[in-house]
């Protein structure tokens, strides 16, 4: 049987998730959706929104989808759910998971690759983060849940955006861009947002198509010329040894630093494999916790197809992608997006590795 595909609905408190998942829950759409509250409290906010009757705990929509509130742990309702669709008794098609607005989707996302349960039946497919485009400056700049739900984003979807004049919209989608330049960004005013922008993404998919924003690599290329002004062409500074490296300091402009951010490595050397496997490991262990999203295309010495490797925090996988192509240009090219990550540690390291 197909597994069960599964998007993870996240967003700050009052970014318009509720009204996103009403529109799901109501609508005549033709899917058969499981929605699952992720709420960990004894009372539920989102009751009288979502028209859940507090003594139930699974509700069945007259458009065929199912509404269930969590008030306790994630595996055993997401298990008890897979029991009751094998059995004929509940019938859907796909899981939406909204977690609560102060949540950090890290751990939920992790569920889907550490319980072997939860992974015979259930596929993840994205995470789909709703930002307010009114408050979300602030919130970025006094929340570290905010940045958390922007950079482990698949992709973000601007809510209230009637609400901020162009050039604020532009400003705030340049800085969600330097978070996570991997997520595209569209809009989801008064819940009302395309299925397709929202399933089937398959942002968890091992593919060998690395989406990373052309914005930020140009970026990345402008700023490693300045730092090649600044130190002098036969400077043997450790960071001339990238391309495109990303400096993490300020630009005029900019006017915040966030604590989440992203890199990328790149390079037209192989890696050496042994050596590779070794300082990931070491370095996932140290520094799992803050490495929000990462993934690569790799190229490894000897090998003739590519290796796609992606992780949430310590949890990673690795798979084979496609032959090299006889006149392709062979490298890697590894984005890792996380909080306050030692990015020059990070370089330093995958150079060392390389052949």
């Amino acid at each position: 049987m197909a597994l069960i595909p599964v998007t993870i609905l996240t967003g700050f408190l009052g970014a318009g998730k509720t009204t996103l998942l009403n529109r799901i829950l109501h609508e005549q759409h033709g899917h058969k959706i499981a929605v699952i509250e992720n709420e960990f409290g004894e009372e539920n906010i989102d009751n009288e929104i979502l028209v859940q009757d507090s003594r139930e705990q699974i509700i069945e929509m007259n458009n065929g989808c199912i509404c269930c509130t969590v008030r306790g742990d994630l595996i055993t309702a997401l298990s008890q759910l897979s029991q009751k669709r094998l059995a004929g008794e509940l019938h859907f098609e796909r899981v939406v998971i909204e977690t609560t607005g102060l949540a950090n989707p890290g751990p939920v996302a992790q569920t889907f690759f550490m319980d072997d349960e939860v992974a015979t039946h259930y596929l993840l497919d994205g995470v789909i983060t709703v930002v307010d485009a009114s408050h979300a400056m602030q919130q970025l700049d006094a929340f570290q849940e905010a940045q958390r739900q922007v950079g482990f984003a698949d992709r973000m979807l601007l809510s209230k955006v009637d609400l901020v004049s162009p050039a604020q919209l532009a400003a705030l989608e340049a800085r969600l861009k330097r978070i996570n330049p991997r997520a595209p960004i569209g809009k989801a005013d008064f819940g009302q947002a395309s299925l397709d922008t929202i399933f089937d993404i398959r942002g968890f998919n091992l593919n060998d198509r690395l989406e990373i924003d052309p914005d930020f690599l140009r970026e990345e290329e402008h700023e490693h010329e300045h730092e090649h002004e600044h130190h002098g062409e036969n400077c043997s500074h450790p960071s001339h040894q990238h391309h495109g490296e990303h400096a993490q300091h300020d630009h005029a402009g900019h006017g915040h630093s966030d604590e989440i951010a992203a890199f990328v490595f790149r390079s037209e050397r192989p890696f050496d494999p042994a050596r590779l496997e070794e300082w990931v490991g070491s370095l996932v262990q140290v520094y799992g916790p803050r490495m929000l999203r990462y993934k690569g295309i790799l190229w490894l010495e000897g090998a003739a197809r590519k290796v796609i490797f992606q992780g949430v925090h310590q949890t990673m996988g690795s798979d084979l992608g496609a032959k090299w192509e006889e006149h392709e240009t062979r490298g890697s090219k590894i984005v890792f997006i996380g909080q306050s990550l030692p990015k020059q540690i990070i370089l330093d390291g995958l150079t060392q590795c390389l052949v």
